[in-house]
């Protein structure tokens, strides 16, 4: 298991206990991510997308609400709901991880904490944020192509 992955793990914890709403950003990130055994480049990674997901968690889950087509956000099982949370925000917000990695690591974190169904439900949800993503990529590209021909 890579020192990533347990990241990850405790980040998952973490938002959990953010969930439950009794101690606050700091109080969280200090006891279960600084309790972690992970060097301190992984604990940097931790508690950077830790406080990430907290921060843009609103937004996060505007964007899960649109892809999980026939999915209430409020009725989704809150592992599941911070397993997407994690991922969406590496593929935005983290640019060193490559957005296979980050679905992969959902998927994987999804099958140990959640169930199966669970772990279908968000390879179809990030599939679509690959596919958005892919897109975007691809229209940057065109507009950077067409402003070369321009500038020619």
């Amino acid at each position: 298991m890579s020192n990533r992955h347990r990241a990850r793990e405790h980040v998952l914890k973490a938002l959990y206990a953010l969930e439950l709403g009794e101690q606050s950003v700091e109080e969280i990130s200090s006891a279960l991510i600084e309790n972690g055994s992970v060097d301190e480049n992984v604990l940097d990674f931790a508690k950077d997308l830790f406080v990430k997901v907290a921060q843009y968690t609103p937004k996060l889950d505007v964007y899960i609400s649109r892809l999980a087509t026939n999915w209430d956000i409020e009725r989704m099982a809150v592992v599941d709901k911070n397993i997407l949370r994690m991922a969406i925000c590496e593929v935005e917000h983290l640019p060193d991880v490559p957005i296979k990695v980050a679905i992969n690591e959902a998927i994987e974190l999804a099958k140990k904490y959640s169930t199966l169904e669970s772990a279908s439900f968000v390879n179809g949800v990030l599939d679509k944020v690959m596919q958005d993503k892919e897109a975007l990529i691809k229209e940057e590209e065109a507009e950077k192509a067409e402003d070369l021909k321009k500038a020619e």
